[in-house]
């Protein structure tokens, strides 16, 4: 086996790890005195001014403050006004955290960053999340940060000790990668639907079909993925060395795209457990009918994500029979495990409805990997033979006239986009090779917004 093959057989585990709250926060400052620590927070302008978020962003505030170890906390800022910006402020002020900088996304300081990334030929076009926080990246690398965590916005059960837990294997340890897993559960609901619902099965299908056919080099890939408790946790933190040469997606793929980089790009990696206690995000609707919204998107996204990546960068040669075949063990393997959680739940006293799980299975998950499936197959061969049918029959004359078949053409060719080129950002090695003086200009343009807003 090679090196390379060597070296993701296993992601190290810490299990609440075995030292105290106390201890922890001991060493990670000790530590922060040589190896300055940065925390990133991507934020919607919603996630503090809607009364009913308002409480769990406080919250967050208040966990934060006794953070001592963090050498800064970078805000990234979306969908907001320059009121919504100063009442931020005000936030921070009231909770006395002093080390913040908001990094406001549409004021004129970081929109002239991004055009001149866009100018770069780096374009950042989708806005949200992923663009968000690779800029927050960049100022944290501007700012000398050597380690770098993310957690977002929305965690309604935030401890500071999750966050101590969740630095410590980098702060200290000197691993490269550190994500977060825990139990989602609330009240007595089992959460974490995706997770269980299409990673789970899909990869575990995955696997069964590369052990079957013997392709050691995709296999490797699923058997580090399936090394994870909880893939699509958004709570994670990196070594600076191995975060400037990340990409991250740009779709709600971000969270197994960004486990596929660093598959490839680091060599020591650890899963924490960060909490005693379940943890509770906000939750998505599913959004059954529209696949552009809710877990229905996601679904999708983290779909096309993974089968995209086998495809392009791991060799994988799929076929429909491959897609039907996988389909039909992806529903045999999440029936399985329903009935898994529904014995489960059953022994705990939970509450589960197995007619709800098997619907979002058999529908929407179904459905997504059929139709990442049909795109990755013969995304043109289709529209080429429709194209042709329709052009030679007088009946769809009338059409035609109104731009039928560009219309067909331009949405195939978007769809092609989106499954083969994940919306992703570059690595900023590359941005500052190409762009020398651009970690200078973000320190100005932080030094300028710092006047502003705090």
């Amino acid at each position: 086996m090679s090196n390379f093959a060597q070296k993701h057989t296993k992601v190290t585990a810490f299990y609440l790890l075995t030292k105290s709250n106390l201890t922890l926060k001991s060493q990670l400052r000790h530590h922060s005195k040589w190896k300055k620590a940065v925390l990133v927070v991507p934020l919607l302008a919603s996630e503090y001014t809607d009364t009913a978020n308002r409480p769990v962003f406080e919250n967050i505030l208040k966990q934060l403050r006794s953070a001592s170890y963090l050498s800064r906390i970078i805000f990234g800022l979306d969908q907001a006004e320059t009121e919504d910006v100063h009442e931020l402020a005000r936030l921070l002020h009231r909770y006395d955290l002093r080390n913040c900088l908001i990094q406001y996304n549409d004021g004129p300081g970081f929109s002239a960053i991004y055009d001149q990334l866009s100018q770069a030929g780096f374009g950042l076009d989708v806005r949200g999340k992923g663009r968000n926080m690779f800029l927050s990246f960049g100022i944290a690398i501007a700012l000398g940060a050597q380690s770098v965590g993310l957690i977002d916005a929305d965690i309604r059960t935030f401890r500071r000790e999750q966050l101590d837990r969740l630095f410590y294997p980098v702060q200290v340890l000197n691993y490269q990668f550190s994500k977060a897993f825990y139990a989602r559960l609330k009240g007595r609901q089992m959460y974490g639907r995706v997770k269980r619902l299409l990673l789970d099965p899909l990869l575990i299908a995955l696997k069964r079909k590369f052990t079957d056919t013997n392709e050691a080099k995709i296999l490797r890939l699923v058997d580090f993925l399936l090394n994870f408790n909880y893939q699509l946790s958004g709570e994670v933190v990196f070594d600076t060395s191995l975060l400037k040469r990340m990409h991250f997606a740009m779709n709600w793929g971000v969270e197994i795209f960004t486990l596929i980089e660093v598959y490839r790009k680091a060599t020591n990696i650890a899963q924490v457990e960060i909490s005693y206690e379940p943890f509770d995000h906000k939750h998505q609707p599913l959004s059954e009918k529209d696949p552009e919204k809710g877990l229905h998107k996601m679904v999708v996204d983290i779909v096309t994500t993974l089968l995209s990546a086998l495809v392009i960068e791991e060799g994988l040669d799929i076929s429909d029979h491959f897609i039907r075949d996988l389909t039909v063990t992806y529903l045999d393997v999440a029936d399985s495990l329903i009935k898994m959680y529904a014995d489960n739940a059953g022994f705990s006293g939970l509450h589960y409805e197995t007619n709800l799980e098997e619907a979002m299975v058999h529908g929407v998950v179904k459905d997504a990997i059929l139709y990442a499936g049909d795109l990755l197959i013969s995304p043109y061969r289709l529209v080429d033979r429709f194209s042709t049918f329709v052009g030679s029959h007088e009946a769809f004359e009338p059409f035609l006239a109104t731009g039928l078949l560009q219309a067909i053409a331009a949405t195939a060719q978007k769809n092609r986009e989106q499954l083969f080129e994940t919306p992703q950002t570059v690595s900023w090695e590359r941005v500052q090779r190409k762009i020398p003086n651009i970690l200078y200009d973000i320190i100005d343009v932080v030094e300028k917004e710092k006047r502003l807003y705090l």
